[in-house]
């Protein structure tokens, strides 16, 4: 594994697997993306400031997300139940109460940040579904 990092960030790139995964955080956040080989390749470049990473990494898919920011009580969603296995580099956080499926798959509906989790949700959506009927 090759790694990145830099001011609240930090990538990999899994040379077995082609696989490019990114943790960011800060006080009161901590995500987890799959993101592309551009991305990856451009994280780090002289000319790409922290905050420009920051924006980029959060342009890939989004994985997990914990929140514990004094705004209410803190919060884990799981928006890829595969995340550990897409990243077990990460020194995963977890600091509050883990949504539930329904409540992460309206999340993923309502929020257009979500929108490249939709697939993967309605999927599982449909498989839990299919499951409960039985």
């Amino acid at each position: 594994m090759r790694f990145k990092s830099g001011s609240g960030w930090k990538a990999c790139y899994d040379e077995k697997r082609n696989l490019y995964t990114a943790e960011t955080g800060g006080i009161g956040a901590y995500d987890l993306f799959q993101i592309t080989k551009e991305i990856y390749e451009r994280l780090g470049e002289e000319r790409v400031s922290d905050s420009d990473s920051l924006s980029l990494i959060h342009s890939g898919r989004h994985l997990y997300m914990d929140v514990n920011d004094r705004c209410g009580p803190p919060y884990t969603v799981i928006l890829d139940d595969e995340y550990r296995d897409l990243c077990p580099w990460a020194d995963i956080v977890c600091s509050g109460h883990v949504w539930g499926e329904e409540l992460t798959d309206a999340a993923v509906e309502v929020f257009a940040s979500e929108a490249q989790n939709r697939s993967q949700r309605r999927k599982k959506r449909l498989e839990r579904e299919k499951n409960q009927k039985k």
